[in-house]
């Protein structure tokens, strides 16, 4: 028995057009892959799609490649993540299975308190799945979950949640023991590198931000075959990090482009970083604009920059109100980072993930609650992960 195991697809997440094309390749090299290794199924285990009503443009690259599997006669079975899960019960999950492309293995009976789990036959293999939900709701539900018993079938448990061996100090999560027996557990949502015994997390099959880019460079699924997972890389572009310290941001754009005209950084993606405490000049003195140009004339693929730990004086914050204020957005991340810089906590680095997350706008014909979903989804995201 061979079967492919994806989760945390997030496809539509990324803003920067470049990152987003990134991550369908990811999927479009994960599917062929699977194809080539002439796999039995595949299984999603969450997360195909970054909100349960993705873009237009993502929906037709995806179902192009679920249809090659389809033409390639091996069959998909997905369940819902947190991102692409919908309290309504209406998704383009479901657009997926009416289409024949995939099958949802999330079927369930409750029974005197228990939630049991009925399987989806595929030859010798009993496929359960329960989906991942907002706000971990799915957590106290997957503590009463049973297996529909299939003697003599190998069982795979499908599941989108956090659980006690892979979770951080800071995660809610379940502890494994507490589930009921399979063979393997298919397992999504956190975006780690941790199988353990015969529970593995398969993705992100692409970093979903810029400290996922820094720490796993590259996305990831795994072949299962006779129950013995394998990793499969899925590197599409270098990773150049660069984490340069600033305290005069005058000379900051001198600093940033020697230190670029030292690599080579063509067709790379580039990280940068910057960091410090600002002893001279203001943040809004640093041109981005003219690095990202030099990048461009080096034909670097992506920059993406990350300024969350650099951090302006009280007396440059205060200054700033002074003048005119053109840029309302940047004199609010001075603040804040002075704040942090001034009374740090544990939470200091993902304010301001946090606050450039709560500053989204609703999409086109997208009514109050996805927007309200959607929000609460990317604010639970950056928490989980840190």
């Amino acid at each position: 028995m061979k079967f492919a195991h994806f989760a945390d697809c997030h496809l539509g997440a990324w803003r920067y057009p470049e990152l987003q094309e990134l991550n369908l390749q990811s999927f479009r090299k994960a599917i062929d892959t699977s194809i080539k290794e002439r796999v039995e199924f595949v299984l999603i285990a969450g997360d195909i799609f970054d909100s349960a009503y993705p873009p237009i443009d993502i929906l037709k690259e995806s179902f192009s490649e679920f249809r090659k599997l389809k033409e390639s006669n091996i069959p998909c079975f997905i369940i819902a993540g947190s991102h692409d899960y919908s309290a309504s019960g209406k998704s383009f999950l479901d657009v997926l299975e009416k289409a024949g492309l995939c099958v949802n293995v999330h079927k369930a009976e409750e029974r005197d308190g228990s939630i049991i789990l009925l399987p989806t036959l595929h030859r010798n293999c009993a496929i359960y799945g329960y989906p991942g939900k907002k706000s971990s709701m799915e957590m106290p539900e997957l503590l009463k979950i049973k297996l529909h018993d299939t003697p003599g079938f190998y069982k795979i448990l499908m599941l989108h949640t956090s659980l006690s061996f892979a979770a951080n100090d800071m995660m809610e999560s379940i502890n494994e023991n507490t589930l009921p027996h399979a063979d393997y557990y298919a397992l999504g949502h956190l975006h780690i590198d941790k199988p353990y015994k015969n529970y593995v997390y398969a993705g992100p099959l692409f970093p979903n931000n810029f400290q996922e880019l820094e720490e796993l460079g590259h996305g990831k699924f795994y072949i299962v075959e006779n129950s013995i997972p394998r990793k499969i890389p899925l590197i599409i572009k270098n990773i150049e990090p660069m984490s340069i310290e600033i305290k005069n941001t005058l000379l900051a754009n001198q600093i940033i482009l020697t230190e670029l005209s030292k690599k080579n950084i063509e067709d790379k993606i580039v990280l940068l970083r910057l960091y410090g405490n600002i002893e001279k000049g203001k943040i809004s003195n640093i041109n981005f604009s003219e690095i990202e140009e030099y990048s461009k004339s080096k034909k670097c693929y992506a920059l993406i920059k990350s300024t969350s730990q650099l951090f302006a004086s009280e007396s440059d914050i205060t200054a700033e109100f002074d003048r005119e204020v053109d840029n309302i957005q940047q004199i609010e991340e001075e603040l804040v980072k002075s704040h942090i810089n001034h009374n740090p906590s544990e939470f200091s680095h993902i304010i301001m993930q946090l606050m450039r997350a709560l500053d989204v706008e609703k999409k086109e014909d997208e009514n109050s609650e996805i927007f309200a979903s959607r929000l609460m989804e990317e604010v639970n995201r950056i928490i989980k992960i840190q």
